[in-house]
Formats: structure tokens, sequence, C-alpha cells
């Protein structure tokens, strides 16, 4: 499928220029129709639309968590896997710390995307066919696995991969259980409602340093302050098997895990068919495509 040149797209989200800004969020939060049938009730679309997430206690069972664990294991050991670029490596322990594009790598985890639990409130959010612009697994093993900084999903898809609008949802399921120590996701309820485009130019290549340690696309310890100040912070906590559904915009992060009992979760971002990727509003060239991707077919 040919791309849009963003030229010709209004750039209603400007980022990365030479100072921070601050923008209200232009699109709507939930996409589609009051009273759309789906998996969402109407009382957790209004949740969602006011917070920006919507956590589910038990969105997979005992059984399935302990087959998707088991496949993320596979995954980790083998040596092919480590070696192909799609993994990201740990700057200090050199252990595996995310494999990308797992629902093409592994026909189990393409089997939970197909899932209607999962795609299905994706559809109903987004009001429309969905797509996979990214999926992963995270790996936070115990005793030092280093955290993701404060962030927006999409102030770095709208920059680097070229997602025009905000209609894109991001889906968590935890593989084992959250607790409140081991570096558990964070998010400033209310945060998606406001854009903050951040400072600073996009390096060539930046996937390579930012899918590490984030650096261009960091907010300021000032815009953070404030916005935490304004918002609050939410800490997930939850069983294996619980999932937390939030918008693309929210301003989220996660610690270091410094304790002995490992995190590891499956992170599946749906964009909506309507939302195809243009070029790079704000990066001199895309990412790759196992990052942000190009195949816009919608998931079936």
């Amino acid at each position: 499928m040919t791309t849009t040149n963003p030229t010709a797209i209004t750039d209603l989200y400007p980022s990365r220029g030479p100072a921070e800004v601050t923008v209200p969020r232009q699109d709507p939060v939930v996409w589609g129709a009051p009273g759309t049938s789906g998996p969402v009730s109407l009382d957790e679309l209004h949740s969602y639309e006011r917070d920006g997430f919507l956590a589910i206690e038990e969105l997979i069972g005992e059984d399935e968590v302990a087959r998707y664990h088991a496949e993320l294991e596979r995954l980790v050991a083998d040596p092919a896997i480590r070696a192909d670029e799609r993994s990201i490596i740990e700057p200090q322990s050199k252990e595996i710390r995310s494999v990308f594009e797992v629902h093409r790598i592994s026909e189990v985890f393409a089997e939970l995307v197909r899932d209607e639990r999962v795609v299905g409130r994706a559809r109903q959010i987004l009001g429309s066919d969905v797509y996979v612009h990214q999926s992963r697994i995270n790996v936070k093993p115990g005793f030092g696995a280093s955290g993701f900084y404060w962030h927006s999903d999409f102030e770095t898809w709208h920059a680097e991969d070229g997602l025009p609008n905000m209609r894109t949802v991001s889906v968590s399921i935890a593989l084992t259980e959250n607790h409140d120590t081991n570096g558990g996701l964070m998010i400033m309820p209310g945060s998606h409602r406001t854009f903050l485009g951040c400072a600073g130019a996009t390096p060539k290549d930046n996937y390579k340093k930012s899918l590490q340690m984030q650096d261009a696309g960091t907010p300021s310890d000032e815009a953070l302050t404030k916005m935490a100040g304004e918002y609050g912070i939410k800490l997930f906590t939850g069983k294996a098997g619980s999932a937390t559904w939030f918008d693309c915009n929210c301003m989220h992060g996660s610690g270091d895990n410094i304790t002995p009992f490992p995190r590891s979760n499956v992170f599946i971002v749906f964009n909506s068919v309507e939302n195809a990727a243009v070029e790079p509003f704000a990066a001199p060239i895309r990412r790759p495509e196992f990052i942000g991707a190009r195949d816009f077919t919608p998931v079936k």
C-alpha cells in the first residue's frame, strides 16, 4: 500500500521542535458509535474515555497464561531470536529486554492477536477494523531489569512512524503477576487529553538507542511535574492474565525491577485502518517495519 506525503496532511500535533509545546487533543477518545455491540460495556467505555485506560482483572485464564508464558520463554531462549534485529538487549545485563513483531514470529501470539476478547475491544474503541501497528513481548527479569521512562507513545508514533491521528489503542497482558514493587505500568489518568510535543530534533536511526533508553521524545522534568500534579499517577497491579488497555496519548512509564519477582507481558498496539501511517512528521527516515508496521491488513 502506498503512503501519503505528510506535507499534504495538517499536522495536528507538532513535536521535536526547538521547545516543548502543549496542544489540546484534537481527536475523539472512543471512536465507536454509542451502543455499538462488543466486549466493552458502556460504563467501561465511559471510564476509558475519562481516564484513558481500562483495566481487566482476568482477560485470559490460567491455562492460557501458562501457554503464552511458555512461548515467551521459548522465544527468549532461542539463539536465533536473540540474534534477530527484532530482539532488544539490556545494555547492562545483556539479557533480552523485548522481542518485537511477535505476532509474526510466533503463531501462538498471532492467535492471541486474533482473539475476539483482544481485537474485539480494539475495534469497539476505535470504531473500525484495525491492524497491528506494533507487537512485542517485554521481559523484566528480577534483579535489575531497567524500566521505560515517562512518554506518550503517540508522540513517537506520530513523529517517527507517521500516524496522523490519535486513533490507536494498546493492550498490555500480564504473563506474570504485577506487584506494586516489580516495575509495573504507571499512567497519569486523564493525560491522554493533552498532547505534549517534545523539544529536540530526532536523530537518524533514533530507534536503535530509544528502544534501550528513551532520549528523543522525552518530556522535561518541569512538564512531567506539572502533569503529575494535575493528573496524579496510577500504578497497575494484578495477577497473570490481567490486562490494561490504554490510549496512545497516555503519559506512562515503568520503573526498574530490582525485586526477585519477574514481570513479563505481551504488548499489542492496534491502529485503525482509517489512520494508516504516512511519512514521519518529525524524523528524517521511517523506523523499521517491525517497530512501526506498513502492512495495514485488517486483523481477521
